[in-house]
């Protein structure tokens, strides 16, 4: 069976449903040890559940499950294909099994109403067979690779911060010795000198411990920062290979190109540019009423694809003549600084996901007739 989901088609006003394209659905519900799955006919008739471990024996069982009880044509609705069904979404996908992901299926409305694993599983097969837009579990390989270093620079970068904040209150704290030998130094030289810093028998406790503390501190920032940088070689070296015409564009580094990919995920994942600019945060939702016509920030998506967005944008007005005129102009016609910056980041998103999605050759500057013309 094929690989790739189908997204719906819209062909006079018909939205293509998964149940014309199937025989039946398996829903499955995940877990750290175990999985529960659901057989559901195009209906919503449960033809049979099961249940199995979260391992390679288990992956098998629901493999050999589905066969039985949907032997044409089927689709599996999995919860949390990049956590606890990261291993049968990638179990299925090598068995060239059809995949999608949906969301955490919704509970009923009454208060008090079941809940079981084997509920969720019939909920999660329903929720496919009536969505208009099928979700494609996200790819693994180099951009799972991508995901774990930027999570774990993200993590050292803040445990660094952490670590410059504790030697700061330190050094405010130190006895009067301590602080005239670091008062003045830039944070670059304190970490060095602190580093460096000996304790003497001579000198009270006090004093001996504390400037234990300072070098602990300082040597934890060292550690730290070059492992960041480590990670960030990696991070490089990886976009060289996925995608080496994002770092051709102005104002992308390594750790925003590497946020890009890990969110687009890879060619079809997203059904449109506009769903993909819904999923940036950057999509103004109209908010209009009588004679307001008015647009309103959209804050659902993704936080951290907003935020390398935004670093793109900030680094373009500073060093890019052509997008300072856009921003100048938009200005000029009535609205704020802020209002302005968000229709480049809009026009940044289009192109973004056009060159990731055609391969389009990378531009410096973004086409006047490709630039949004309302926020």
């Amino acid at each position: 069976m094929p690989t790739t989901v189908v997204q719906p088609l819209k062909e006079n006003n018909h939205v293509t449903m998964l149940a014309e394209q199937v025989d039946g659905v398996i829903g499955v519900d995940t877990h750290q040890d175990t999985l529960a799955a659901a057989a559901v006919s195009l209906i919503g008739a449960v033809l049979a559940s099961t249940d199995s471990p979260t391992n390679a024996r288990g992956y098998q069982q629901l493999l050999d499950f589905a066969r039985q009880h949907i032997p044409g044509w089927r689709c599996w609705a999995l919860e949390g294909t990049g956590s606890y069904g990261a291993g049968l979404a990638a179990f299925l996908d090598a068995a060239d099994e059809r995949v999608v992901e949906v969301c955490r299926p919704k509970r009923p409305a009454v208060r008090g109403g079941r809940k079981t694993d084997m509920l969720d599983a019939v909920r999660a097969a329903r929720e496919a067979l009536a969505t208009e837009h099928l979700i494609h579990p996200r790819r693994r390989g180099e951009r799972e690779a991508l995901r774990v270093l930027l999570a774990t620079r993200q993590s050292a970068v803040l445990a660094c911060t952490a670590a410059i904040n504790l030697l700061k209150a330190l050094i405010i704290s130190a006895p009067d010795e301590l602080r005239v030998e670091l008062r003045g130094m830039k944070s670059k030289n304190q970490v060095a000198h602190c580093a460096k810093l000996r304790d003497r028998p001579t000198q009270d406790i006090e004093h001996r411990m504390t400037v234990r503390a300072l070098r602990s501190a300082a040597q934890r920032i060292e550690a730290l920062r070059s492992e960041a940088k480590e990670l960030e070689l990696e991070l490089l070296a990886i976009v060289r290979t996925a995608a080496p015409e994002l770092l051709a564009l102005q104002g992308i580094g390594p750790i925003s190109a590497a946020q890009i990919l890990i969110s687009w995920s890879h060619p079809g994942h997203f059904r449109s540019e506009a769903a993909f600019a819904a999923f940036a945060r950057v999509a103004p939702i109209p908010a209009s009423s009588g004679l307001t016509n008015r647009h309103r920030i959209n804050r659902s998506g993704d936080r951290q694809l907003n935020r390398a967005l935004h670093t793109i944008t900030l680094i373009r007005i500073r060093l890019d003549p052509s997008t300072r005129a856009y921003v100048a102009r938009r200005i000029s016609e009535g609205k704020t600084a802020r209002d302005a910056q968000r229709c480049l980041k809009r026009a940044i998103c289009r192109q973004l996901f056009k060159l990731l999605e055609r391969g389009d050759q990378p531009t410096q500057q973004i086409p006047s007739d490709d630039l949004p013309q309302a926020a």
